[in-house]
């Protein structure tokens, strides 16, 4: 899995409007997030149609979260913007595609296990633990 720009500005952006809990001109978000007022556009407007901000016309217009940051699951932000999780189709839950050699693949145990790492952190994280730096470790063997 690469999380692409697109991904990350859209996590910078739900953070700035996280922190600042108010509206804000897409200037003032752009600012603080360091991306370009034209792509800021275009993630926004993604953001508002998968429900996580709202807009509001005119002068004194701009965007604010629509949910708690407490019900904002990362996990759910980046599969809804990047697509899956899994660093490998074969491996995939919601896009499986096999491979030539999976009957006697040796590495799909090893994709599947690195899916579900990253699945089970980013699931367990949600925007308020971002703004409160509440990351939660994962114990390993």
């Amino acid at each position: 899995m690469k999380v692409s720009s697109k991904g990350e500005y859209a996590l910078r952006a739900l953070i700035v409007l996280g922190q600042k809990k108010e509206l804000m001109s897409i200037s003032d978000i752009s600012d603080a997030t360091l991306v370009t007022v034209k792509y800021l556009e275009k993630i926004l407007l993604t953001l508002k149609k998968l429900g996580y901000v709202e807009s509001k016309r005119g002068i004194h217009g701009g965007y604010f979260l629509s949910q708690q940051p407490e019900d904002i699951n990362i996990g759910e932000v980046i599969r809804k913007i990047e697509g899956p999780l899994s660093p490998m189709s074969c491996a995939s839950v919601t896009a499986y595609e096999p491979c030539a050699l999976e009957k006697t693949c040796l590495l799909k145990p090893l994709w599947t296990l690195v899916r579900d790492t990253i699945a089970y952190v980013l699931e367990q994280t949600t925007l308020d633990d971002l703004l409160k730096g509440n990351l939660k470790p994962i114990q390993l063997n």
